[in-house]
């Protein structure tokens, strides 16, 4: 499943090294995302968490 995820980093993750979050979007070929996905950088072949896109917009929206 992760491979056919097109992951990208954070806007806040940088060069410096240390934690860095990578997001994928599922359905956005259909013109609606249905799930965000949320993994560590430094371990893609790792767990990632599935989230709906209503729970991934409240939470970057209370920072």
């Amino acid at each position: 499943m992760n491979a056919a995820l097109q992951w990208f980093k954070s806007s806040y993750s940088t060069e410096q090294g240390g934690d860095c979050l990578e997001v994928a979007y599922s359905g956005p070929q259909s013109g609606k995302v249905t799930a965000v996905h949320l993994r560590d950088s430094k371990n893609p072949a790792g767990d990632h968490l599935r989230v709906s896109p209503e729970a991934w917009a409240s939470f970057t929206a209370a920072r």
